[in-house]
């Protein structure tokens, strides 16, 4: 049954990020056509694959070097270069799943199988139907692999951990963290993740410590050799290491403290308040969850503190989920451009909707354990009542659900899709502008 479940969200998942791709976004914003153009650069005669691109602020290489594999197989065309996006983002709601099931399993002993198959379903499933990350999983921009590539890389982490420490997943795990590295300058701050896991594994297994040192050695060995070619670029190219990071930074103004409270406050409140206002990012201003998904969030988080502050066997579960939180959101909060910034925040996903899976089953069966009894002096028909209410309590949990699908395609494909703001954002003017010179006869001269 949870394997037919996993497959539905999955379905669901891949018609959200792949329906109507060709015409939605529209047009093709320029941080996206640079990406084009580097990538039909390494399809040109004399033209190599890069593993950085300096142009536009300098970009990490691997995501053009794909989607320069998606032109020649697809043709020149905006959505060949989407296309890939939206693969990753299917591939992250399947990860998530995967990954939850082994993160519970190694951080909680009193969560049972079917508790935590709930949470990685529920968890995979508020991501799946998330406008967040349909939006990037459809536009051409390289973040959306960070969240990708930390999610199998924890996936493989823990299953190591949980399979007696398992050298294969442990290189595996070093693998996808390598290619992190590959994808968003944001990623750089998640071996600080890695390594609070590795302190903790060190504290609850001390007899096996030799064979996390192993597995320890081994994952960052694997991940500096996958990082090592785009290391030694920025050995070679310092000034490209940070990007334009130091121009948009709170450092450089006269009210850092000032102003790195206010982003906390703003980013903080972006999940249930006030999202990104920018049209590229968001349905202008709009809260990046939906509203009951916000609620299921706060419950995890309000669960997540009293349980971390209290002796619970919950607290290294929710100890990293908080850890993984807070890192994530360095890259925004030291930012002082557009915040709350959407984009820059796109590693949070993962643990905000692993929250909100959590909250999710606790309000379920908080609920459930409060289904009354009818009196009657029958014990079979007081019984029989109850699974009767638990029935239509669960029918109405299905409905509701289904809500989230209709919710996701009206806001992302209606509402949004429909709204003029949205072909300004994307510079459609100009993709119009490429389309009709493209039209015009190879000999006729062309003035830009």
């Amino acid at each position: 049954m949870n394997k037919i479940i996993l497959i539905t969200i999955i379905i669901i998942a891949s018609f959200l990020r792949l329906y109507n791709i060709t015409e939605l976004p529209p047009g093709l914003y320029p941080d996206e056509a640079m990406n084009g153009n580097n990538a039909l650069e390494t399809l040109s005669p004399n033209g190599q694959f890069k593993w950085f691109y300096s142009e536009n602020n300098g970009r990490e290489g691997l995501f053009m070097n794909i989607q320069a594999l998606s032109i020649a197989l697809f043709g020149n065309f905006p959505w060949a270069l989407r296309i890939i996006s939206a693969i990753f983002g299917i591939l992250t709601v399947l990860g998530l799943y995967l990954c939850v099931k082994e993160l519970i399993n190694y951080t909680s002993t009193k969560i049972n199988e079917k508790t935590r198959n709930n949470i990685a379903l529920l968890s995979s499933f508020f991501l799946a139907t998330s406008f967040w990350h349909i939006n990037f999983s459809r536009i051409g921009f390289r973040a959306i692999m960070a969240p990708f590539f930390i999610i199998f890389a924890l996936y493989f982490l823990f299953r190591s951990l949980n399979k007696n420490y398992s050298l294969g997943s442990g290189i595996l795990a070093g693998l996808f963290f390598g290619l992190g590295f590959h994808s968003y300058i944001a990623f750089r701050g998640l071996p600080i993740l890695i390594l609070i896991i590795f302190i903790i594994d060190w504290f609850k297994n001390p007899l096996r410590r030799r064979s996390l040192v192993k597995i320890f050695i081994w994952a960052v060995a694997i991940s500096l050799i996958v990082f090592a070619p785009l290391g030694y670029y920025f050995i070679k190219n310092p000034q490209d290491f940070m990007g334009r990071t130091s121009e948009v930074s709170i450092f450089s103004s006269k009210t850092a403290v000032k102003d790195l409270a206010l982003n906390i406050i703003r980013t903080a409140g972006m999940f249930n308040f006030s999202g990104d206002y920018n049209w590229r990012h968001n349905y202008a201003g709009k809260p990046e969850l939906f509203w009951p998904v916000g609620i299921l969030f706060l419950i995890g988080v309000i669960l997540g503190i009293v349980k971390f502050f209290i002796n619970s066997d919950d607290k290294k579960l929710f100890g990293i989920l908080f850890s993984w939180i807070a890192i994530a959101a360095l890259p925004v909060v030291v930012s002082n451009e557009g915040i709350p910034h959407a984009l820059r925040a796109i590693i949070m996903i993962p643990p905000v909707f692993i929250l909100a899976g959590i909250g999710s089953v606790w309000l379920h069966e908080f609920i459930k354990s409060r289904i009354s009894i009818l009196r009657t002096s029958d014990v079979q028909e007081a019984q029989k009542l109850k699974r009767v209410k638990i029935q239509i309590f669960n029918i109405f949990i299905f409905i509701f659900l289904s809500l989230f699908i209709f919710e996701a395609y009206n806001t992302y494909f209606i509402k949004w899709g429909k709204n003029p703001n949205v072909q300004g954002a994307f510079s459609a003017n100009y993709v119009q502008i490429g389309r009709e010179l493209n039209s015009l006869p190879k000999e006729t001269p062309k003035y830009v």
